[in-house]
């Protein structure tokens, strides 16, 4: 990931057009058209060796007769010109290039594709470029318009990122129409260079940005976009349309999993862990940016409704509820307050209907009651128009009570010219306002979706003793398949490696033949379940490859020959290596679930949780994560299911066990880090009670690593690594340096507040007392593929305490990291930080980092002293700081 030179597309002082050209509809003649009446602030320099003079500026021959090195060029010539101008440019001293040119996938003399020979020109000048196939870039703060498009783009804070050409034109055309203005507006084109995560990284630190909107067709860098999205979710709202709704058909699969993760609902997976908020349309997309930009978020999703008509209130709760939300149950003393104030035919619950007739006044008290019911998280309010008072008296009666208010509050004028004004006066004091009441629901919905996410991005999981699987019983079990040439994995070896994670499995065993399985069957104790074993058969129900509850031997006996011969009428072809057999598990009121890992494309590994059973892709109630988890990224993960609502108990059946449930999830989430062959697992059923989980069917396919391939390259998401863990000796005795885990907020904050006032004024250049629960999760849940923390821990488990932190956070190109170091009050002067400070250059050095800084206050003489100690060079910085700089590696070309 990089934003090395991107800010020469954004803040350019001189742009050059290669192909300008004169004739009518042509991309140099447009481009240069853009450039020219959307007073660029800077110097415009047409290229083209056919002209002297183009729209009153002089053109210049070639890239060689400019009067300097652009900041940013515009290419559009042909395809097979590219490679050979952006050698130019480079050479020139240019940066910044957006090729509009297409067909590059042709290949040149050489044999390389125009692309590759594009990319390897930029490559020795860190030559940037945007396209190709693009429309081009807009920044209309500095009247910058390199494109083609046909309109330009209004000032505003917005940036959009868009790789349809067809849709950056007709939304500027919208958005113009309805006054939206944008910070910065890029057609990303094929993206060979310049991507999603490079211009998230970029717009994330953008100081003209205060939302970032995208429309993506597909992702090609899971784990870039993934790092990338998180930070910029992180500093600002960021919504996306993704394209491609409807799930592609799917191929054959080995495992129902395989059928079931559907590359969009792991896109969704995705966008929600990243903390963004997904919409459908682009006009979703711009009413997003009003309600995400309200000062109050919805606590959670209880929605109050206040209207003076019953028929919109009733359309209001329709959309509320198809969408799954909420209608807030109103408190018992908001009902008696509302009876005292308004008339005796109200609606007496929510929605509120005050009637149509109500004046001015009726609505400020109402709605006054409404926003102060403890039992609401947001408000929306509906007015259709009546002749008894003007909409816009009621709107200036209201806004002061909108302005103050503790919820987010929504605005419904319905109508046309009678409620202009009304409307006009709540947007100009900007408050959320739609035209429709399913509108109205649906912003609300956005906004307790994003929270959502966001809370799902910086969450502090609950401590909880660490699992230790036996990763090498698991993986020996795999090399040992590997090596025989196996790849679909039965039953009976998938359960092996489910039991090495402790996953709880039925029994079984397995038998080449009659004689064998009911010599199982005597070892295992009757009743029995008796399975067909096929590598050619992976849903054995199909072909009546599975009897239940076989009560003794003469039963096994019958359904061993039974089985055999209907399994060779139905499949002669198929390969049977014999039968499972497995105790039956008498668990009545379980329920059937489906617990499996399929393989994305594009993300890579995903865990599948969902309804199972012999319907499964029938009942089609699934969701997917993308691991690693831990028990509130399971929770969420189940709760996204239909099946979650059975599972919290109903009538007779009592709440199940649901921390046995995401304790399988978290293992299944761990077999995938520690197992990088596992391409596809399948546990269903696995049943589900109040005694706890249990998989009854487990199936397993593997892929194995190619030689030298990183196990976790195809990780969207780096896990916790693990490997990083070292034990060091010290004045103060053994200890052990780590990462940090999203587990060890609560050490984290008794570390905190162990440090004195003075080491809080050293660290934070300011004085607090307690980390806030936002700033324990920013702090303890980290990005591990661009942040790092090592702590320095004594102790196990809940009695583990943290003594020292040393942090570094790498910029997007990862040529330098900014560092900290601080170590608890009490135990300085043990050389701890020394221990701390030289396990993160060690880190550094191993990443690639070139160089590391930090700054300390001019008075923090333990810092300056430990930092000469490690090498680092000291020198004074602005308002009395001291910078200090470590240089680990030569700077790149």
């Amino acid at each position: 990931m990089s934003v090395r030179h991107l800010e020469h597309f954004f803040s350019a002082r001189s742009v050059a057009v290669i192909g300008a050209s004169i004739r009518a509809g042509s991309v140099g003649a447009t481009v240069l058209s853009n450039l020219v009446n959307a007073g660029f602030h800077g110097e415009v320099w047409p290229v083209n060796p056919k002209y002297q003079v183009l729209a009153g500026l002089p053109v210049y021959a070639d890239v060689e007769a400019l009067p300097a090195g652009p900041e940013l060029a515009v290419v559009c010539t042909p395809a097979a010109t590219v490679p050979g101008i952006v050698a130019r440019l480079g050479k020139a001293g240019c940066r910044a290039v957006v090729v509009l040119s297409a067909g590059l996938d042709g290949t040149g003399a050489d044999g390389r594709s125009l692309r590759q020979a594009m990319l390897d020109a930029a490559r020795p000048f860190l030559l940037r470029i945007l396209g190709p196939n693009c429309v081009g870039l807009l920044v209309p703060g500095i009247g910058l318009n390199a494109s083609f498009a046909p309109v330009a783009a209004l000032p505003g804070r917005l940036a959009f990122v868009a790789q349809s050409g067809a849709l950056v034109t007709a939304v500027l055309d919208w958005a113009r129409t309805r006054r939206i203005g944008f910070s910065s507006f890029v057609s990303l084109g094929d993206g060979s260079d310049v991507d999603f995560g490079d211009l998230l990284d970029y717009f994330a630190g953008d100081p003209n940005t205060d939302a970032i909107l995208l429309y993506a067709e597909s992702v090609r860098q899971a784990r870039k976009f993934m790092s990338a999205a998180r930070s910029a979710a992180r500093a600002k709202p960021t919504v996306i349309v993704k394209a491609g709704r409807v799930a592609e058909a799917a191929n054959a699969a080995f495992s129902h999993t395989g059928a079931l993760a559907g590359s969009d609902l792991v896109y969704d997976a995705a966008l929600r862990r990243a903390g963004m908020l997904r919409v459908d349309t682009t006009a979703e997309l711009f009413d997003a940016v009003a309600i995400l930009a309200q000062p109050h978020r919805p606590a959670g999703g209880r929605l109050a409704i206040l209207t003076n008509g019953g028929g919109p209130g009733v359309m209001a709760t329709d959309a509320l509820v198809r969408g799954g939300g909420v209608l807030a149950r109103l408190a018992p003393a908001t009902i008696d307050g509302l009876s005292q104030v308004l008339p005796p035919t109200w609606s007496h619950g929510n929605p509120v209907d005050i009637i149509g007739d109500a004046p001015a006044e009726r609505y400020r008290v109402a709605l006054q009651a409404v926003l102060d019911d403890p039992e609401a998280d947001a408000v929306l309010f509906i007015h259709a128009p009546t002749a008894i008072v003007p909409s816009a008296d009621i709107a200036r009666a209201l806004l002061p009570l909108m302005r103050a208010s503790r919820l987010p509050v929504l605005c419904c004028w319905l109508g046309g010219d009678s409620v202009a004004q009304a409307r006009s006066l709540c947007l100009d004091a900007g408050m959320p306002v739609f035209d429709t009441p399913e509108e109205a629901v649906r912003g609300f919905q956005q906004m307790v979706d994003h929270g959502r996410n966001q809370r799902m991005l910086a969450q502090v999981p609950s401590s909880c003793a660490p699992f230790a699987p036996e990763r090498d019983v698991a993986r020996t079990l795999v090399a040992g398949l590997l090596a025989r040439g196996v790849t679909a994995v039965g039953e009976a070896d998938a359960k092996r490696i489910l039991s090495a994670y402790g996953i709880d499995v039925v029994r079984t065993e397995t038998a080449g033949g009659a004689d064998e399985a009911l010599a199982a069957a005597r070892a295992i104790g009757y009743p029995v379940a008796l399975k067909i074993l096929s590598p050619d058969i992976p849903h054995k129900s199909d072909v009546g490859g599975v009897v239940l509850d076989l009560p003794d031997e003469a039963a096994l006996g019958r359904a061993l020959a039974e089985m055999a011969a209907r399994v060779g009428a139905q499949r002669p072809q198929a390969r049977l290596a014999g039968f499972t057999v497995q105790a039956m598990a008498r668990r009545p009121l379980a329920h059937e679930l489906i617990v499996g890992v399929a393989t994305d494309p594009v993300f890579g590994p995903v865990v599948l949780f969902g309804q199972g059973g012999v319907a499964v892709e029938v009942t089609a109630d699934q969701a997917v994560a993308l691991p690693p988890l831990n028990r509130v990224l399971a929770a969420d993960l189940v709760g996204r299911t239909r099946v979650a609502r059975l599972l919290a108990g109903f009538r007779d059946r009592p709440r199940a066990d649901l921390d046995a449930l995401y304790d399988v999830l978290v293992r299944v989430g761990q077999m995938i880090v520690d197992l990088p062959e596992l391409a596809e697992l399948d546990i269903n059923p696995l049943l589900l009670d109040a005694g706890g989980a249990i998989a009854l069917d487990a199936r397993m396919r593997l892929a194995p690593l190619a030689p030298g391939a990183d196990p976790l390259a195809r990780m969207a998401i780096l896990p916790y690594p693990d490997w990083l863990e070292v034990q060091v000796d010290s004045a103060l005795g053994p200890l052990t340096l780590r990462p940090v885990r999203p587990e060890d907020a609560p050490a984290h904050q008794a570390f905190f507040q162990s440090l004195s006032p003075e080491d809080i004024h050293f660290r934070m250049f300011g004085m607090m007392r307690e980390l806030a629960p936002n700033q324990l999760a920013r702090l303890t849940q980290i990005d591990y593929a661009r942040e790092m923390a090592l702590i320095a821990t004594r102790g196990q488990g809940r009695g583990s305490e943290t003594l020292g932190v040393a942090r570094v956070i790498a910029d997007p190109d990862n040529i330098e990291g900014e560092f900290a170091v601080v170590v608890r009050s009490d135990l300085k002067g043990r050389g701890l930080g020394r221990i701390l400070m030289q396990g993160l250059i060690d880190y550094c050095r191993q990443r690639g980092l070139v160089r590391l800084r930090g700054a300390a206050l001019g008075e923090n003489a333990r810092m300056h002293a430990l930092a000469r100690a490690c090498g680092f060079g000291l020198q004074s910085g602005p308002d009395g700081t001291v910078e200090m700089t470590l240089e680990l590696a030569p700077e790149p070309r």
